[in-house]
């Protein structure tokens, strides 16, 4: 490929919507081009290595036996409600896009496709005999994100591989979990990515297990939570630990404090000498079901924790038998929109009366009161007196109704006690999630009623696994991780070039012909290489080339003449001057060797 015929266009300042490195990097290298929020064209470059990283994946999902097929973008809605899920996806914030066809048939972009892989397997596997399959896809996907950001890592239009197994047992199906697992490995190392596996909630998707692969970096957006010995580590909406020892609050009898304008922990704890291990705070949530129905909840949690959304959710869902499609803060407006009268916020307590729901105009009349454990387990503690200006002091759950069941609502967080080795704290990383995959079980094929005869002849349920990973999310998390001041530095093996050959001056004949000579030599080895034959400053070559971080580069300059060129290594940024056919043989001896394009 010659540079004067790639439409290469690079910037030299930062794009003003590009937040984080791999952002900006991709925009200024002429990579990837911004149509809209969260929308993206790639570039000739990007597409290159998008295929790259999609070879990579093909020839490792073929070696595991799956078969590869490509399922439609458009899904019927009657599929999606049927399963469950179509509300939940479409209604208030959402992430499906939908619209009606001219018959005004309700249909939906392709957000994820467990619905459509179902309802195929239900109608061709008919027998246990043809168990197991493994189904996968590389195609566009469509979420409407409430806020697209980053470039391809949160977009609303990406390339995704995802791949479903069908099986005959749980025991198959945790084999071939395993098996991705292994899969997934090898295609991040072939990558050049370093990536943790962690354990992670299995939210929408739903299923019993599921683990995250992410791509360590500063800017990502999940806290990964990680024993120092390596033993542990999970995503922080999953993890589990044992929350530090609450300091004893000792009081010989409960009284009431006024406590004007202390409505925040820290205010209360800075104006009574607290800590905030002492404090019981009450948190009031709107619980929004899948059937439209509006759930008051009371959460009580220890004032040095914070409450897990997910953990919450996955309670509410299994109590309720029925799926959360949002929590909102119960705030002043929306008491008042429910016709109902102001709280005390700040100086609420756990026994609040659900009286002061009476009326209420679409919510439930009671509660649902959640007590995470760190609360339960306190002895003594301070907590709202559901009076304006008021606490309560060294109060006891006896006093307030008797004791709840403590659940585990708590967000884990650095500094936590490992609960594999109580002597070890836990330690937090961020990270890129690029895969995951999920033991689905029957949730699919159960609301789908997709079966399969067994050996006994008797109709049974599918047990399902799925697998994603975030192709076009990937390459842009390879450029995070690679990176310096001067640009990318790609991994050889997705580097939309494995050698750039700089001609300096493309007037210069001597130069000219040299260049020439070296790429027709590399690419005729099989080498990937991209001729820079423009008419620009030698500078200008240079910068480009270590923007768009191509891994190797032969410079043929003012030592033409004497077949000389210089041999740069863009990870290291060494530099040598050799003569060009041993710059060609270190090139040959140093990449892997493929057919000659």
């Amino acid at each position: 490929m010659r540079a004067s015929r790639l439409m290469l266009v690079t910037l030299r300042d930062v794009p003003a919507e590009a937040e984080i490195a791999s952002h900006q990097l991709l925009v200024r290298g002429g990579f990837i081009r911004r149509i809209t929020s969260g929308i993206y064209a790639y570039l000739p470059l990007m597409w290159r290595v998008i295929n790259k990283i999609t070879a990579i994946v093909q020839e490792e999902m073929d070696s595991s036996g799956a078969l590869q097929t490509l399922l439609p973008q458009l899904h019927p809605a009657e599929l999606w409600e049927r399963s469950g899920r179509w509300n939940g996806y479409t209604a208030g914030e959402g992430i499906m896009f939908h619209l009606k066809d001219r018959q005004g048939r309700e249909i939906g972009l392709g957000p994820t496709h467990e619905e459509v892989i179902t309802s195929i397997a239900s109608e061709l596997l008919r027998s246990y005999k043809q168990l197991p399959v493994n189904l996968y896809q590389i195609q566009t996907k469509f979420r409407d994100e409430i806020r697209p950001r980053f470039g391809l890592m949160r977009s609303r239009e990406f390339i995704m591989k995802d791949a479903y197994s069908f099986h005959a047992n749980e025991k198959d199906l945790k084999i071939t979990y395993e098996k991705i697992d292994s899969v997934y490995r090898n295609i991040f190392s072939r990558c050049g990515v370093e990536t943790v596996a962690v354990d992670a909630d299995s939210g929408a998707i739903g299923g019993a297990a599921s683990q995250e692969f992410m791509v360590t970096a500063d800017s990502g957006e999940d806290l990964i939570l990680t024993s120092p010995d390596g033993v542990y580590a999970a995503n922080q909406e999953k993890a589990i630990s044992i929350p530090l020892p609450a300091k004893p609050f000792i009081a010989k009898k409960t009284y009431k404090l006024k406590t004007p304008g202390q409505k925040s922990i820290s205010q209360l704890c800075s104006s009574n000498n607290l800590d905030p291990s002492q404090i019981v705070k009450v948190i009031l949530i709107l619980a929004i079901l899948e059937d439209g129905k509006e759930q008051p909840l009371l959460i009580s949690i220890r004032g040095d924790q914070e409450v897990n959304d997910v953990k919450l959710t996955n309670i509410l869902t299994a109590r309720l038998k029925k799926g959360v499609t949002n929590l909102l803060p119960i705030t002043k407006e929306r008491l008042c929109a429910q016709g109902l009268s102001d709280l005390p916020f700040g100086f609420l307590g756990p026994d609040l009366n659900n009286s002061v729901l009476s009326g209420a105009k679409t919510w439930s009349n009671s509660f649902i009161r959640i007590t995470d454990h760190t609360a339960a387990d306190l002895e003594s503690f301070i907590c709202g007196a559901n009076t304006e200006d008021e606490h309560l002091f060294g109060v006891n759950w006896l006093s307030l109704g008797g004791n709840p069941k403590g659940l585990d609502i708590r967000k884990a967080k650095a500094g936590d006690i490992c609960h594999h080795d109580p002597s070890q704290n836990l330690l937090e990383r961020r990270g890129i999630e690029i895969g995951h995959i999920f033991q689905l079980g029957r949730k699919y094929s159960n609301s789908l009623n997709a079966s399969f005869t067994n050996e006994k002849g008797i109709q049974e349920a599918f047990w399902m696994g799925c697998y994603g990973i975030g192709i076009s999310r990937l390459a842009q998390a390879a450029v995070e991780q690679n990176h310096d001041k001067e640009g990318i530095i790609w991994p050889i093996s997705i580097a939309p070039f494995e050698v750039n050959v700089v001609i300096a001056n493309i007037q210069n004949s001597q130069q000219r012909v040299l260049g020439e000579k070296i790429y027709k030599r590399l690419k005729s080895n099989g080498l990937d290489a991209l001729l820079d034959d423009r008419n620009e400053r030698a500078g200008v070559k240079f910068k480009d080339s270590d923007l768009i971080g191509i891994p190797w580069r032969v410079v043929v300059g003012r030592d033409a003449d004497s077949g000389q060129v210089e041999l740069v290594q863009r990870g290291r940024r060494e530099t040598k001057l050799l003569d060009h056919e041993a710059a060609i043989s270190q090139l040959l001896a140093e990449l892997p060797q493929r057919k000659p394009n």
